[in-house]
């Protein structure tokens, strides 16, 4: 009896685990058509959006073509904002895109760049990792990315990779990742297929939409013996059928595999006018995925929906439009926001502070306003084309992180008049670093205060370098050099950062090699700086407040409060970073208060 027993319960356990044994793992390659910038990273956040909302586990992967071995020494007003990660790998903005549609935390196996990949097989022939054969670009390089595309389907425990291809077919530098997805698609037919996006101009002189690019890029693709087997097709307008059947028959794909993808206000839209065209079954009937049911069937997109319905109340400026789609008139809040990285030409790049804006937005969102965000080039202030008092309209200002010197005494002039002004401020790693020196300087007397990074000789270093990467410097290796990826912090009861928080202990990811040096520390706090939250062994210092009732009244203030790491980076649409809802909150106040 006890035997038979043994067998049924083991008959069931093996019965229950065959239930969530998964099937071959798919890939969906999403490749970028005619040229670039056309939102091949919006299109893949959003696809992963959407298999998630039927309950399947996806994992993203952005590939980056070039030869740097990652996103850290790229110039932001070049190439975007750097987003970093918690494993403190420096990537590429569209991995921000990734974690904030997807809700993920993805890791270092998430992305690749040419020069990783490179590197990786060098490093391998050097150690007779290849037994002395001859290394060529196909087999190994092609084997090297589609290890990888394994090793991060099997880190996140996915069921579908979604695997962004950067550039744009007929780059030279992204050919070898087309040929390992090709194949890939060899080996396993059923498991993997391809997404094209691509842009359809409108001529001004013609003001038609033009396919013929498009019927181009698709042959282009075809000629690596790749075929697409969905196009989405960006442009001004959205895609009639007449173009649709063109695209179709001349491209040879189904005429419900184009997808229109039409300019919108946000890209929070994007996935729900994909959904329109129902992209999601027709990825999961191309991957021969049936739908899943009951349980598993996936939470939808009801969430996104309110959310996404909130932004727009956010964006309304017209009145009629406001009172015709809703009589709640959100007030706006204007918040400034002072850097460096905006200008590239005669152009302005907010690009570079990508996530810090879209983390505004998702607290105002939250809190009922409107977002009205000014960018502040700190130069103009420094030169005096920007005069300082004019600050005085803002409700909030926020200076986010940077490098160098260029403007530094533009921001250190905005933060002053913030203080005495009781201006809410946000200040993020620079932002925060320049705080302290400002508090040294005009507050606690420490005249001649600065950062070693700006000022080696200064009289009061109270910004200096961690001791272990001076070395680095001295030897000119910049490339992650810096304190990078997910730190904890222990925040100090009754201060605005352990109230916004709401628990005692965070985890905040960093990018900086400068630090508060701990030589400052008490001479500081004596003078009424609040250090609120500190490493768990107490000597980096990684927010930094002031009071808001503080023992003099010049020392307090609304909200004057700036983060060693960057909040912006964990910010997400369903979940704002508390910091962010707290300063405005705070600015939102100053608003209703009358103060400007």
């Amino acid at each position: 009896m006890a035997t038979a027993s043994k067998k049924n319960k083991s008959l069931k356990k093996t019965k229950k685990q065959n239930k969530v044994v998964k099937g071959p793992h798919k890939y969906i390659f999403v490749i970028g058509g005619v040229m670039s910038g056309v939102g091949k990273g919006i299109a893949t956040a959003s696809i992963g959006k959407i298999l998630q909302s039927k309950g399947f586990k996806v994992n993203p992967v952005k590939v980056d073509p070039y030869l740097n071995v990652d996103a850290g020494t790229m110039n932001p007003t070049e190439h975007g904002e750097v987003f970093v990660l918690d494993s403190g790998l420096e990537t590429d903005q569209d991995m921000g895109n990734y974690e904030r549609f997807m809700e993920v935390d993805l890791t270092a196996n998430d992305y690749m760049t040419s020069g990783m990949v490179y590197k990786a097989v060098i490093d391998r022939e050097r150690s007779m990792g290849y037994k002395g054969k001859c290394v060529e670009a196909i087999p190994h390089v092609t084997e090297e990315i589609t290890r990888r595309l394994h090793a991060s389907a099997i880190e996140n425990k996915s069921e579908i990779s979604i695997v962004e291809i950067g550039g744009t077919v007929g780059d030279y530098q992204n050919i070898l990742f087309i040929e390992a997805a090709r194949v890939l698609k060899i080996k396993h037919p059923d498991d993997v297929i391809f997404i094209m996006v691509s842009y359809l101009p409108i001529p001004g002189t013609l003001g038609e939409m033009k396919t013929r690019p498009t019927q181009n890029a698709v042959r282009m693709l075809n000629s690596y013996g790749v075929q697409p087997d969905i196009i989405i097709a960006r442009g001004t307008e959205p895609l009639d059928e007449k173009r649709k059947e063109k695209i179709a028959v001349s491209c040879a794909v189904r005429t419900d595999h184009v997808i229109s993808a039409p300019d919108i206000k946000s890209v929070y839209d994007v996935p729900l006018n994909f959904e329109r065209d129902k992209i999601g079954d027709i990825i999961l009937n191309s991957l021969r995925l049936d739908a899943k049911k009951g349980k598993e069937a996936g939470p939808g997109l009801g969430e996104w929906k309110k959310f996404v319905a909130r932004s727009k109340k956010a964006s309304i400026t017209d009145i009629d439009t406001a009172l015709s789609e809703s009589a709640n008139i959100w007030p706006a809040v204007n918040i400034a926001v002072v850097g460096k990285y905006f200008d590239t030409g005669h152009f302005v790049l907010s690009d570079a502070y990508l996530s810090v804006i879209e983390s505004i937005k998702y607290s105002c969102y939250k809190e009922g306003v409107r977002p009205v965000l000014t960018w502040v080039n700190s130069k103009d202030v420094e030169t005096g084309v920007i005069k300082v008092e004019e600050f005085v309209k803002y409700q909030g200002i926020i200076v986010p992180g940077g490098f160098g010197e260029t403007g530094i005494e533009g921001k250190i002039a905005v933060i002053k008049f913030a203080r005495e002004n009781k201006i809410p401020y946000f200040g993020l790693c620079y932002g925060m670093q320049l705080l302290v020196v400002e508090f040294a300087r005009n507050v606690a007397g420490l005249k001649g205060a600065h950062t070693t990074e700006i000022k080696p000789d200064a009289v009061h270093p109270v910004i200096d370098i961690m001791p272990e990467q001076k070395e680095h410097m001295k030897q000119g290796r910049y490339g992650a050099s810096m304190r990078l990826g997910a730190y904890t912090a222990v925040l100090k009861e009754g201060t605005i950062a352990q109230s916004a928080y709401g628990k005692a202990e965070i985890s905040e990811r960093h990018r900086h090699r400068f630090e508060v040096n701990p030589a400052y520390v008490e001479q500081l706090e004596k003078a009424g700086l609040v250090f609120s939250g500190k490493s768990p062994d107490g000597k980096l210092c990684e927010i930094t407040e002031l009071p808001i009732n503080g023992e003099a009244a010049k020392n307090s203030h609304p909200f004057m409060l700036g983060t060693q790491f960057h909040p912006e980076l964990k910010a997400r649409p369903l979940s704002p970073h508390p910091l962010f809802t707290a300063f405005i909150k705070a600015s939102k106040k100053r608003g209703e208060n009358g103060t400007v």
